[in-house]
């Protein structure tokens, strides 16, 4: 389903994508609403389910998590079942930030945050391999991130 967005709509969304904290009052002005109808707006977004929800985004750095990898899994098979358990395991590991259902050559692509390396291999000894279904685990680690956003290019 496809939502009408409007130019005011895109700039409310642009603004919050920015600085979600800011007040209703901040935001109104910023998009050039007085604040009761930007408010009425921005519940209208919220219940349609154009904003899912309000986050803080953290440093990694800062709660020591500055290794990244990225993890490709491949299944051993790829009926209903085996894609559901891995899907099911993946929900409940902390340190996987995404896991995406791939078209192509694997199955899974994951993101993953660790401290370290040790601490990315223990999460592969202990919590990867253990999962019941995977033939093969690829590991990516980058050398530099260039970009990287939660904004969406409205």
């Amino acid at each position: 389903m496809s939502i009408k967005l409007d130019a005011i709509d895109k700039r409310i969304l642009r603004a919050l994508q920015s600085d979600s904290n800011r007040t209703n009052a901040e935001l109104a002005q910023h998009v050039g609403l007085s604040a009761t109808p930007c408010l009425r707006r921005v519940n209208l977004l919220e219940e349609q389910g154009v904003i899912d929800c309000y986050v803080a985004l953290l440093n990694p750095a800062a709660v020591d998590l500055r290794f990244t990898a990225f993890v490709r899994i491949t299944l051993e098979r790829q009926d209903k079942a085996t894609v559901e358990h891995f899907a099911k395991e993946m929900e409940k590991a902390p340190e996987v930030l995404e896991c995406h259902l791939m078209a192509g050559s694997y199955d899974y692509l994951l993101r993953v945050a660790a401290t370290d390396l040790d601490d990315y291999q223990r999460f592969q000894m202990e919590t990867l391999t253990k999962i019941k279904g995977i033939r093969n685990v690829e590991t990516e680690i980058p050398l530099r991130r260039i970009k990287q956003t939660t904004r969406l290019p409205i």
